[in-house]
């Protein structure tokens, strides 16, 4: 199993993601409003009230989907989420992109092969993300309702951990 390549620019240890440099000296909220593919992301963490959390020293892993994963979700569904009254259902999904510490894809690879080829991580929310190769330098997250994502971009450096861009919102149970 190999790792899945991070996107690097030359000349930089900047990487770009939605057409804006990724600062690693930055925390993960502010690399993420730059960030013109994650502007639905940012407001589901300003809508949770977790912003002040995800710019809290960490380190965190986060598996960050971006426009294109939330538009898979119902515009309604999507819409409701929004809303003060499912703040707690927004947070339960949120927070189960995030897990404790610093996993960068060399390390998903390697709890991948130490465990019969699926690394399974414990998010903040509490329950399991089952992450394993899907070949062909793909990387495939499997969630709590059997549901699949793809890491897009993995390796994003940020001064409170690493992101990884994915291409489905998580759903925990």
């Amino acid at each position: 199993a190999t790792a899945p390549a991070a996107a690097t620019t030359p000349m930089s240890a900047e990487t770009m993601v939605g057409g804006a440099a990724m600062n690693p000296a930055d925390n993960i909220v502010t690399n993420a409003s730059k960030a013109s593919n994650l502007t639905t992301l940012v407001s589901a963490v300003q809508a949770a009230g977790l912003a002040q959390t995800l710019q809290g020293t960490g380190p965190f892993t986060v598996f960050a989907p971006d426009n294109a994963a939330f538009e898979k979700i119902p515009a309604a569904t999507r819409e409701g989420l929004m809303q003060p009254a499912q703040k707690a259902e927004l947070t339960k999904i949120l927070t189960y992109h995030v897990v404790p510490g610093r996993l960068t894809a060399a390390d998903l690879a390697a709890q991948a092969q130490a465990n019969g080829g699926t690394a399974t991580l414990t998010t903040v929310q509490g329950e399991k993300l089952m992450i394993k190769d899907a070949g062909g330098g793909r990387w495939q997250i499997t969630d709590a309702k059997g549901g699949t994502s793809t890491i897009t971009q993995a390796d994003v450096a940020q001064s409170n951990g690493v992101v990884h861009v994915i291409d489905t919102v998580l759903m925990p149970k």
